[in-house]
């Protein structure tokens, strides 16, 4: 008779030589094909995001799962299929190939490399769908993104963690502020994600060129689905845009991801889903379109310390025609985001840079995501230029002002004066606290309107040149103490009466040849 560890160790023996039958691979037949689009019979046990193989090395992502068939999204070139071909689960849901290298690569929503320079080395696969992380593991929005545009940062504040949305009609500028948030971040600390969803080829290549320009490229990922490319690619493309942000993100990093932009994103949906003969409902967009951009934009949050701390900040974009936010998509986008930043054609046509209307945007965080020193002086500046637009629409109509009503609308004309800036001119807070300070305390009141933007970069270069210590102690101290407060004062009068003594001078006559 066999002693029990006899018959233990031949059990274990037994155990260890067992070999698992090799499962066929559960394949199906393509019974129609349209456009990106195939439906294929013989796959019952397929799941929702789970990819497939189709011939000749094509991968796809089901995304429609019926009684007797399911919807396939095709990757790649997809007019080389035909009915009847045959399609191969993988078991695999849905991921992009991420690592470290990728920063400084421009890559499809697949995560192929687009820029020709090589491969990219692979760390790890993220799930381009993800359940957003629960509120237990988030922490409040506190810390401040800065954008490096007085108007933003001083008005509509954004936090690290927080999701606020860029709309406004075709070329007011939406871009150039998504792209001038992304340079400020150089010496933030800051990952970028830049997600190119149905634009321009030329104008993805510009926006590259822009950041290998500017030295943005080592700390951005661009994520290009052009206009060219298939609505498939185009619908993951925010998605595979988010799981390289996620990526980052669970290694305590602070993201700044940029969809440019969620209406293309939205059309390509509404294309897909009329091809799976979808009900269609308002504006012909299926019922689930929310879902289509609630479930990706909270995954934008701020973990808390115990879940690594790190953060991913959205900056959705959507496009409005003639100015109309009571639209299915940007009401729907606005609904989901804390806060929308609103260019306004009309304020673009005036010369106003970046044209965005302080009325009609709003930030939900609020100054929690300011530093002190920009609380100080930015405090009151919102409500006085509402009170601002609201005189200067009403004087219009009046023949005979009073005093204060005059002294209001100076005041104010020369506030928004101040707050204009150039094209990827991003401003260091500590820079914009001055300027809006110079502003705020009436500095720049008896100045000639048409003066004001050389005396604000005269004055900001005269006090980086001369009291370079003062803007480093705003920096450092991120308040405006009364001794920082006294020396801007005296430096200020100074260059006061320096600025006013240029102004009068006479011109001097030129030669004649």
């Amino acid at each position: 008779m066999k002693s029990l560890t006899e018959v233990n160790q031949e059990l274990i023996k037994e155990i260890g030589s067992y070999k698992t039958p090799k499962i066929a691979l559960e394949t199906g037949e393509i019974i129609e094909l349209y456009d990106g689009i195939a439906l294929v019979s013989g796959l019952p046990n397929a799941k929702y995001g789970e990819t497939v193989l189709a011939p000749l090395g094509i991968r796809g992502l089901v995304i429609d799962l019926q009684e007797d068939k399911i919807g396939v999204l095709i990757f790649g070139e997809y007019e080389k299929l035909k009915i009847g071909d045959r399609i191969t689960l993988t078991s695999e849901i849905a991921a992009i190939p991420v690592s470290k290298k990728i920063l400084g690569r421009v890559v499809d929503p697949l995560g192929v490399p687009l820029d020709g320079l090589g491969p990219i080395p692979h760390e790890k696969d993220m799930e381009i769908e993800r359940i957003a992380p629960g509120i237990i593991y988030r922490k409040s929005v506190s810390v401040p993104l800065q954008s490096g545009i007085k108007a933003i940062d001083g008005l509509i504040p954004i936090g690290r963690g927080q999701r606020e949305l860029i709309i406004g009609d075709r070329s007011t500028g939406k871009t150039t502020v998504a792209i001038d948030t992304i340079l400020n971040q150089a010496n933030e600390n800051v990952i970028c994600v830049y997600v190119a969803i149905g634009q321009k080829e030329s104008t993805i290549a510009q926006i590259q060129n822009l950041l290998a320009e500017k030295g943005a490229f080592s700390y951005t990922v661009v994520v290009a689905a052009s206009a060219s490319a298939p609505a498939s690619l185009q619908y993951i493309a925010p998605y595979a845009g988010t799981a390289i942000a996620e990526f980052f993100m669970e290694q305590g990093r602070d993201v700044l991801i940029v969809y440019d932009d969620l209406s293309k994103h939205a059309w390509a949906y509404r294309q897909i889903s009329l091809i799976l003969k979808r009900p269609a409902g308002r504006e012909a967009y299926p019922g689930d379109v929310f879902y289509l951009h609630s479930r990706l934009l909270e995954r934008s949050c701020r973990l808390d310390d115990q879940h690594g701390g790190g953060s991913i900040t959205a900056l959705p974009i959507v496009e409005t025609q003639e100015g109309d936010i009571s639209a299915y998509i940007p009401t729907n986008i606005i609904s989901i985001t804390d806060g929308q930043i609103f260019l306004e054609k009309e304020l673009f046509n005036a010369g106003m840079r970046p044209a965005i209307n302080v009325g009609a945007s709003v930030s939900r965080v609020g100054s929690s995501a300011q530093i002190k020193a920009m609380k100080q002086v930015a405090g009151k500046l919102k409500g006085e230029l509402a009170q601002y637009r609201e005189l200067a629409a009403f004087s219009q109509f009046a023949s005979d002002l009073d005093e204060e009503t005059k002294r209001i609308l100076n005041r104010g004309a020369h506030m928004y004066e101040l707050l204009k800036q150039g094209k990827n001119e991003p401003l260091s807070v500590d820079k914009q606290v001055a300027i809006i300070w110079l502003g705020t305390n009436g500095y720049t009141e008896s100045i000639a309107l048409s003066e004001v933007r050389r005396f604000e970069w005269e004055f900001i270069s005269l006090l980086n040149a001369e009291k370079s210590k003062l803007l480093a102690a705003i920096k450092e101290k991120r308040e405006i103490t009364p001794e920082i407060d006294k020396e801007l004062k005296a430096f200020a009068a100074d260059f006061i009466k320096i600025f006013s003594k240029k102004e009068n001078e006479p011109e001097t006559p030129q030669k004649q040849n």
